[in-house]
């Protein structure tokens, strides 16, 4: 009988409520937490219909206290696990409870206990309160409760315990809490999971300038290709771009045919809508749209773009219909971290062909003055575990970057970048670090005319066990209209030339790993 106590308990609290008149309190997960006094904080129920309800509580408390704490921590765990089946390894410890050789702490307890110990280093932004503990105990077992209860003796937890406990970081976590009960759904705005090859790494690679425009060199060879962007590159380039757990370019142009041409801007390019299928062929998980070409054609023409690449099912950021979506991020969730991307342009810098996004009109985030864009990437990295910068910066073919990328990179560092790759100068320009923060300057053109010049792709690669990241560079070659990987001689020309370019104490080895030296 004693295995069935906590079933009856529960009918017999079921029946109370049934027959109390003016109770309308269901026994339902989402609603444990009004069970425990959260009455009260509703506008539609009375004084009067509070007094009972506080009454029904205030007994059920003192019958709660009669209980052995085993038959309550059964009890929750039914109505936090309704319908999903225990592990086996659950089974056998609720055996050994039933049969006295074990014993648990009454859940209760350990909520409040951890409430009571909670500190913004461990819930960071996030209204953790009982509600959400009940969730993570439905999900991820009453043990990740446990743990938690028990990395708290003696010591102060840091957000990276959630990620401990349950292989997800708190921003994870709360993502997915959001989804399931309805809650602040500002946390879910452009937010994709992805599933990785490695479940330990994320590898991300960023390309520099792509143009599909009209009547432009890399869109007539695309043609006489019968439009197979496959052979646009190397085999072994485009495995490189397939493989990519995330892989994002700079769309360089604007998806329309409607607009004209903006008076006065030397180079304007546009591309028929129906080129967003080789975007999306290339393997594109994610672009930008803060560059000085998706304006060329007007406002109208961007509004196109935004509206072909969202039915094209391809992430955004850096332009939108109005300034609040110009600023918004885009969040992947990857193997149990949540990164961040966020883009803005520093061009032009002289001129003002491209309108930056107001409350009102469509256009791009810009940074020139960098403010807003600081507090994107602050924002940001308040709901994230990295945040990786794309900008279009810097003066168009030089290798040498300018003490104004310098300025902006320290700054967006310090509002909480992990990673900038920078684009805009049509060629190469070398690495830095900040804080420990790698920094790329400019990846210049990938695929985006007919000279013979030099590039490559950056990568990312954050360890999501360690929490460390990789930050590499793969040279490659654009010639014909064809970009490749560089190989032997070629591929550690380039590097050398890297090197050369780049901030003192940067180190580029030959498999193209760049690291801080002292």
């Amino acid at each position: 009988m004693r295995k069935y106590r906590g079933t009856v308990l529960l009918i017999f609290a079921a029946c109370v409520f049934i027959l109390l008149p003016g109770c309308n309190y269901p026994l339902e997960i989402q609603n444990i937490q009004r069970d425990r006094g959260y009455a009260a904080e509703s506008s539609n129920v009375t004084a009067a219909e509070e007094k009972p309800y506080a009454e029904q509580v205030q007994a059920a408390e003192s019958e709660e206290k009669t209980l052995k704490e085993d038959d309550i921590s059964q009890d929750i765990d039914k109505l936090a696990e309704d319908n999903v089946p225990e592990s086996e390894d659950a089974l056998g410890k609720d055996r050994e409870i039933e049969e006295g050789n074990a014993s648990e702490p009454e859940i209760t307890g350990v909520i409040e206990e951890i409430l009571g110990k909670a500190t913004k280093e461990l819930n960071g932004n996030y209204r953790v309160d009982d509600s959400f503990l009940l969730w993570l105990a439905g999900h991820y077992g009453r043990d990740s409760l446990y743990q938690l209860q028990q990395m708290m003796q003696g010591q102060v937890c840091q957000m990276e315990s959630w990620y401990e406990i349950t292989g997800k970081s708190i921003h994870v976590l709360w993502v997915e809490y959001c989804r399931e009960t309805g809650i602040q759904e500002s946390y879910l705005e452009k937010v994709y999971d992805r599933e990785c090859a490695d479940e330990n790494q994320v590898v991300l690679d960023f390309t520099g300038d792509i143009n599909l425009a009209e009547g432009w060199s890399t869109t007539k060879y695309l043609d006489r290709q019968n439009g197979e962007i496959r052979d646009c590159f190397s085999a072994a380039l485009w495995e490189e771009m397939q493989s990519a757990d995330i892989l994002m370019i700079n769309n360089e142009f604007t998806f329309s045919r409607r607009g004209t041409p903006l008076s006065g801007k030397a180079y304007t390019f546009r591309a028929n809508p129906e080129r967003v299928s080789a975007i999306a062929e290339i393997g594109t998980d994610v672009l930008s749209l803060a560059n000085n070409h998706v304006y060329d054609y007007g406002e109208e023409a961007l509004l196109d773009t935004l509206e072909t690449i969202e039915q094209a099912g391809i992430p955004y950021m850096g332009a939108g219909r109005n300034l609040q979506e110009a600023m918004k991020p885009v969040y992947f969730l990857a193997n149990g971290r949540k990164i961040a991307i966020v883009s803005a342009t520093q061009i032009e810098r002289s001129t003002n062909y491209t309108k930056e996004a107001t409350d009102d009109a469509a256009g791009v985030l810009k940074t020139l003055n960098p403010d807003k864009f600081l507090s994107v990437i602050e924002k940001a990295k308040l709901s994230s575990d990295y945040v990786i910068v794309f900008v279009h910066w810097g003066t168009e073919n030089t290798n040498y970057y300018g003490s104004d990328q310098v300025d902006l990179g320290q700054k967006f560092i310090e509002a909480g970048a992990d990673v900038i790759i920078g684009g805009h100068t049509h060629c190469l320009q070398g690495f830095d670090f900040y804080n420990g923060k790698p920094i790329i300057y400019s990846l210049g053109n990938y695929w985006f005319n007919d000279r013979s010049i030099d590039t490559g792709l950056s990568q990312v690669v954050i360890h999501t066990d360690s929490n460390e990241i990789d930050f590499r560079f793969l040279p490659c070659k654009q010639q014909g209209c064809v970009t490749s990987l560089a190989e032997d001689g070629e591929k550690q020309r380039i590097l050398d030339f890297m090197q050369n370019i780049s901030a003192s104490g940067v180190s580029v080895g030959e498999d193209g790993i760049v690291t801080e030296v002292p």
